[in-house]
């Protein structure tokens, strides 16, 4: 997922798929754990998705919030 991709997308949608992202990672580190994850590289493209999407959150919150 790109930057631009989750800049197009609402609040609410990114909330979802944060949560998503988040369920996500917590199934591969279990796998990990019991050795039984075959793509190792999907723990890290989800590390940064989940990295992106609270990036553009904040960005927007602060854009939002009145400058003190």
């Amino acid at each position: 997922m790109k930057a631009e991709d989750v800049r197009a997308k609402s609040d609410d949608e990114l909330k979802e798929q944060l949560l998503d992202l988040r369920k996500e990672s917590f199934n591969l580190r279990f796998q990990t754990a019991s050795g039984q994850l075959e793509n190792t590289a999907r723990v890290r493209v989800v590390r940064r998705d989940i990295g992106r999407i609270k990036t553009i959150l904040n960005e927007r919150h602060r854009a939002q919030a009145p400058a003190a």
